[in-house]
C-alpha cells in the first residue's frame, strides 16, 4: 500500500492511481513488490529537522529514505521536500511535476537497492530515474 501525508504543507496534485501503478512497475522491473510506502511531504524546516535527529545531517536536502524493506518487498518512509522540489526544478529548468516525479522515485530506486553516494553511483542513479520517468511518460515504450 502507498500513502500520501503531509506534514505543513499542501497535498501536491498528485493522480494518485496512475502514480501507484507507475510506482509499482517500476519496482516490478527490478524484481520488487511494493509493501508499506508513505510519502511524507513536508517543508524545507522539517526535512531539516528529520536530517539532524536520524542522520546528523546538518542540511537540507529533497528525500530523506528511511528502508524498512524485507526481501524482494519494498517498506519505507520517504520523506519530502517540496520546498526543495520547488528551488530544484527552478534550477534545473524543469517543471514542478516533473521533479516532483524524479524525487517520488529517487526514494523508491533507493529501496530497490540504488545508492547515489559513492564514486560514480551519482550517474547509474540518474540513468534508473530517467528510464522510470520515462515509463510514466511513455508507459507502451519499454
Amino acid at each position: 500500500m502507498i500513502s500520501y501525508q503531509t506534514d505543513g504543507v499542501r497535498m501536491p496534485r498528485l493522480k494518485k492511481r496512475e502514480n501507484n501503478a507507475w510506482i509499482k512497475d517500476v519496482a516490478a522491473s527490478y524484481g520488487k513488490k511494493i509493501g508499506e510506502i508513505a510519502y511524507i511531504f513536508c517543508s524545507d524546516e522539517k526535512i531539516l529537522e528529520v536530517n539532524r535527529q536520524y542522520l546528523r545531517h546538518d542540511y537540507y536536502t529533497d528525500i530523506i529514505t528511511f528502508d524498512y524493506c524485507e526481501g524482494d518487498r519494498l517498506n519505507g518512509d520517504l520523506f519530502i521536500s517540496l520546498d526543495t522540489v520547488r528551488t530544484n526544478a527552478e534550477q534545473a529548468g524543469a517543471s514542478y511535476d516533473e521533479e516532483l516525479r524524479r524525487v517520488i522515485i529517487h526514494g523508491i530506486l533507493h529501496l530497490c537497492g540504488i545508492d547515489d553516494k559513492g564514486p560514480g553511483e551519482r550517474e547509474i542513479m540518474e540513468a534508473a530515474e530517467n528510464k522510470a520517468l520515462r515509463r510514466i511518460t511513455h508507459p507502451k515504450k519499454r
